[in-house]
């Protein structure tokens, strides 16, 4: 039997027991289950993972992905949290399985569901994901145009495990992800573990080259442009993308020929936040080639004067726009992008990888990539409903996170909610999106 826990409230003594039957903390469960409906996502992830199991196991693969995911997306990304979490009946129900039927797996489980993988499978899971993003990215029309962003993150380790090292720049033991984002819609595409001390290019182009033939394959006609940051500045990258007509803007990192050639600008701009008190921006641009280069290339030059100093910014392009222009165009990757990794990362969890092996370590990163999926994909829906743009932590608290009662009888299941919450407008709206079965 619960113990209870006494509380003494302005008007009288309360009592807390956890003994509600049917009983569920996560009303919104049912909105994820059908955003996985409408991706197919957990049951395409499953078809991947190898059956580690000698007889038939009471919990289908697909069940454990879904309880998982849903676990994940939920707020619960520690396994742990599956010993309690396996008796909730609506994520019992969600995955599957009716609230008075046996429970869902346990942490031990689901710890030998992650480690069920090879690098094998997990190549084929990334590529699931990947077409994944293809399907929903022609859902609204055959694409003209893809922007892909290249970003580094670190991923900082959990103990002794396989691949962490010491990162010098980031001052910490270690995983480096490489991510792949959509510029134009903040659909992740891929998210690659990597070891530690590897540079923030390393495997970019190689997972580029299948990525390009990939989209070309599925759209024959769309033009492709690339962002990245001064980590992906590798004379490589920019030979593949002049070769393949494939537009990109990449920061460059300072050095003294760099300076040199905008030498003039840094100086106009001193002289005129001098005169003015106020903040000057001034661009420029100039042919710039690096002894590792084959030829000379088209680089942008940013000159800011601000009340710290001179901040100067270089950006290597193909691109034709005007500077400043084309400095804004390469900034909006610092928007759009780096809200999407806070995203994974401080909301879905991804920087959670604390399994001993480094395959396990990458199944987990897919595991809070679907994650970051399905909350995103009901994002997409509240913004096609003119939903102002809400980050994944604020639309779990607004929408997932309320209580219910699940309620079985006879003539089916019914979900009770809480009726005092704020979030029941947006579960109104969702029930009247266009195209819901």
């Amino acid at each position: 039997m619960s113990q209870s826990i006494a509380f003494r409230l302005p008007t009288s003594r309360l009592d807390a027991v956890f003994d509600g039957p049917q009983l569920t903390s996560d009303g919104g469960l049912c909105w994820l289950a059908e955003a996985d409906r409408a991706l197919g996502l957990c049951t395409a992830l499953a078809a991947h993972i190898p059956e580690w199991r000698h007889r038939h196991g009471r919990h289908p693969l697909a069940m454990l992905v879904r309880q998982r995911v849903f676990q994940i997306a939920c707020g619960y990304e520690d396994q742990n949290d599956a010993t309690t979490l396996r008796s909730d009946p609506l994520l019992k129900l969600v995955c599957g399985r009716l609230p008075d039927e046996a429970d869902l797996a346990s942490q031990p489980t689901l710890s030998r569901l992650e480690n069920a993988v090879d690098g094998k499978a997990c190549y084929q899971l990334a590529l699931a994901l990947v077409h994944l993003y293809l399907r929903e990215r022609e859902r609204d029309g055959i694409p003209t145009h893809i922007v892909l962003d290249l970003d580094g993150t670190d991923d900082p380790a959990h103990g002794h495990q396989e691949g962490v090292a010491y990162h010098g720049f980031y001052g910490q033991y270690m995983y480096h992800p490489l991510l792949i984002f959509d510029g134009e819609t903040g659909q992740l595409i891929t998210a690659v573990l990597r070891p530690g001390t590897c540079h923030a290019s390393r495997g970019a182009l190689a997972i580029l080259k299948r990525l390009v033939r990939l989209l070309r394959a599925r759209w024959p006609q769309v033009t492709i442009e690339v962002r990245g940051d001064s980590g992906f500045a590798m004379p490589a990258l920019y030979a593949y993308l002049d070769t393949q007509h494939i537009g990109y803007a990449i920061a460059l990192g300072r050095n003294p020929r760099l300076e040199a050639m905008a030498a003039s600008l840094a100086e106009q701009a001193t002289a005129q936040r001098a005169e003015t008190g106020e903040k000057v921006r001034l661009f420029s641009e100039g042919q710039y080639r690096a002894d590792s280069w084959e030829r000379e290339r088209r680089v942008v030059c940013k000159a800011e004067a601000l009340e710290k100093g001179l901040n100067l910014r270089f950006v290597v392009t193909s691109r034709e726009d005007e500077p400043e222009a084309l400095y804004t165009w390469y900034t909006r990757r610092g928007n759009r992008p780096e809200l999407c990794i806070k995203d994974l990362k401080d909301d879905c969890f991804a920087d959670r990888l604390s399994c001993h092996r480094f395959w396990a370590n990458q199944f987990r990163l897919l595991l809070h990539a679907a994650a970051y999926w399905l909350l995103d994909t009901i994002r997409r829906w509240l913004a096609q409903l003119q939903v102002p743009h809400l980050q994944l932590g604020t639309l779990r608290l607004r929408l997932i996170k309320i209580g219910g009662w699940v309620r079985q009888r006879l003539e089916g299941i019914s979900l009770h909610l809480a009726s005092s919450h704020p979030g029941e407008p947006l579960w109104y709206l969702l029930a009247t999106r266009p195209g819901r079965p």
